[in-house]
């Protein structure tokens, strides 16, 4: 343990993911007013990091107000293997530290068993929208949307164009076919209101195509490469993903003025306190929000008894 952040090793349990949350974890929270408890953050490391990248986002988040941290044990090795393996195994990898995270908030007296609230950096954010899929991903059932309270993607390329076989580079590569199956598994907030979902992006970095200088023309390159905007000479975004990339359809938004794409000790990036301050207070919120929707769902009240001789 790190900075208070929880990097998960070894082995978890093979447990069913999407099973449902109240037979694993206690359901107290259902009772309680969602502004009295805390979450249980999942941090999903984004492309080509570590977790040890992300303590202080999670000593950041312990101090506003997160009950636990856990940092997702996916490692640039892990990214890399997936240009031949898929991304089947990362997101196994981040759903055992789901269940994991499941688990303290039953354990934890601040969450009560609510669930969690998942924060995806980068590629982490495609992660999380993959694991709420009921559809099987790569030979797997997730279909965790039930444990998932909230989901907030940092930078996420939530929305891509098909690249031409054999072209766009190698990360892009990578992502491609989670990206296409997330925009026709679980296309925007699809599991709106009673989980939320926040996205957010950073327009620091202006990219020109025509009137830009070589630093310019370059990032516009980056942009380009994850999403095209032909129209436009001028487009924003975090230096690696544009701003109408990140964004959501049906999220709450949150575009920042200064962050840049990945981790960083040197510069502002979505785990910066100044970047913090601006999007958890929405991303706590609507976990809260979330746990309302839930909370006003009718419980299955107690089956009547069966009669001697009464079909089951």
């Amino acid at each position: 343990m790190t900075d208070g952040a929880t990097h998960m090793v070894g082995r978890l349990p093979r447990l069913p993911i999407g099973r449902p949350v109240q037979a694993m974890a206690s359901a107290a929270w259902r009772d309680i007013e969602p502004d009295a408890l805390a979450p249980v953050v999942l941090v999903a490391p984004g492309f080509l990091t570590m977790p040890a990248w992300y303590d202080g986002l999670a000593t950041s988040l312990r101090r506003r107000g997160a009950a636990e941290v856990v940092v997702a044990p996916v490692y640039a090795p892990d990214w890399i293997l997936a240009a031949a393996r898929g991304l089947g195994p990362i997101t196994t990898r981040v759903g055992r530290a789901l269940l994991d995270a499941c688990s303290r908030s039953a354990e934890c007296p601040a969450s009560r068993g609510a669930p969690v609230l998942y924060v995806g950096h980068s590629a982490g954010g495609l992660i999380g929208r993959l694991l709420t899929s009921p559809a099987p991903f790569e030979g797997r059932t997730l279909n965790a949307a039930g444990r998932i309270g909230a989901l907030v993607t940092l930078g996420t390329p939530n929305a891509t164009t098909p690249i031409e076989r054999g072209g766009g580079r190698w990360g892009r590569r990578v992502g491609e076919a989670g990206a296409r199956f997330a925009a026709r598994h679980v296309p925007g907030a699809m599991f709106a209101p009673t989980t939320a979902y926040v996205s957010v992006a950073s327009a620091l970095l202006v990219g020109r195509r025509e009137t830009g200088d070589a630093r310019e023309r370059f990032v516009r390159g980056l942009y380009e490469d994850v999403y095209p905007q032909p129209d436009l000479d001028a487009v924003a975004g975090d230096g690696l993903i544009p701003v109408a990339a990140a964004l959501l359809p049906g999220s709450r938004q949150v575009v920042l003025a200064d962050a840049i794409h990945g981790p960083s000790r040197r510069v502002a990036w979505y785990g910066t306190d100044t970047s913090l301050d601006a999007w958890w207070p929405v991303a706590l919120a609507s976990w809260r929000d979330a746990l309302r929707a839930r909370q006003a769902i009718p419980r299955a009240g107690p089956r009547p008894p069966i009669r001697p001789g009464a079909p089951r």
